[in-house]
């Protein structure tokens, strides 16, 4: 006579699921090795759905942080960096599984419960790296992908379609310091790397972002301009249309660096910081949402998140300075101080992006 596993012995299966969705990270690298029902059950596709539904998903910040050390390491000719996590939620500070390999200046971006690091420089010979790693929050190990193809490329604009799990590259400079107008797409499922349609201009350390089918890739500079960033944007449409629209001039109120750039996942609207303020986009005009803590006023990380509730924004007031974290609430437009990072914690924050379990 057939007989079935329970997931929990001795427990109906919805109330056994509804024990694996309540499930934190770190935990759940060990739960899915007690059995193969509970890794099955990690990976369905509905399951990051019914952790929303429920109100267990977890909200993750990794961010490329500058190891702060004591002693003779700070003597050491170059900052020492790795991968740290920061849960809003808790107020709590890790370090995330080290990964085989951290190239200087690569990017990060999260694909449900995946974390995908690619590109930067080889920190022993400075050249482009075309390395792609892929970290799992559910088993929490690393796995290769296949390298960035085409001419080697650093410091591009990264953005990624959750709902595709693909992550875009556009732009940068080639080993040459040429900017590129070049852009990429990674298939995270598939592992396999697909070209887009050139740009309409070179966009070399652009910001990319990514809502509503969209992919933005927003400032940058030409290859004669040399780090004096432009103020126009270039937006893809990755549905049926996959194509270029025209190119927006003056999308940026002055042509500066667009790395605060941010995107919520509410209304759509476009955040950024610049000379101590907040700053949103709203149709084609920028309005002063808020004034920056002087604490944060040089701001090393910004995100908008929580369907547009909330900013996080990391930084210090100056350069060498401890960081800061203050999270703005967008609604009431009202700043709350979390705590100080730890000292282990107070790095330089290098880039970074959010996950969802």
């Amino acid at each position: 006579m057939p007989t079935t596993t329970q997931l929990i012995p001795g427990l109906p299966d919805d109330l056994s699921r509804d024990c694996l969705l309540r499930l934190k990270f770190p935990q759940f690298p060990s739960a899915a090795s007690v059995c193969k029902s509970w890794n099955s059950e990690f990976h369905l596709p509905d399951f990051p759905r019914l952790r929303k539904l429920s109100s267990t998903a977890q909200n993750l910040f990794v961010f490329i942080q500058n190891h702060q050390t004591s002693g003779i390491a700070k003597y050491r000719p170059g900052p020492i960096f790795r991968l740290t996590v920061f849960e809003p939620a808790t107020g709590l500070w890790s370090e995330l599984l080290p990964p085989p390999s951290l190239p200087m200046f690569c990017q990060v971006a999260s694909v449900g419960s995946d974390l995908v690091l690619l590109g930067g420089l080889d920190p022993e010979t400075w050249e482009p790296s075309t390395l792609v790693l892929v970290f799992s929050f559910l088993t929490g190990t690393w796995r290769r992908g296949t390298r960035i193809p085409g001419p080697t490329r650093s410091f591009f604009g990264c953005a990624a379609d959750p709902d595709r799990r693909t992550v875009f590259v556009a732009g940068g400079h080639d080993g040459e310091k040429n900017a590129l107008r070049s852009c990429l797409a990674y298939d995270v499922s598939s592992d396999e790397w697909a070209p887009l349609p050139d740009m309409a201009c070179e966009r070399d350390e652009c910001k990319a972002v990514f809502h509503r089918g969209r992919l933005h890739v927003i400032g940058g500079y030409r290859t004669e301009m040399q780090g004096r960033f432009e103020r126009g944007a270039e937006v893809f449409d990755t549905g049926a249309a996959w194509r270029w629209g025209p190119v927006q001039d003056g999308f940026l109120e002055t042509a500066a660096c667009p790395r605060s750039c941010a995107v919520d996942d509410g209304d759509g609207v476009l955040y950024m910081c610049r000379r101590g303020e907040v700053v949103a986009r709203r149709g084609d005009t920028w309005r002063l949402v808020a004034v920056l803590p002087d604490d944060v006023g040089n701001p090393e990380y910004v995100a908008a998140w929580g369907e547009g509730r909330k900013m996080l924004v990391v930084g210090s007031a100056r350069y060498g300075e401890p960081r800061q974290v203050y999270m703005l609430d967008l609604k009431a437009l009202a700043w709350e101080k979390l705590e100080t990072p730890p000292a282990e914690y107070s790095g330089h924050v290098q880039g970074g992006c959010l996950v969802e379990i």
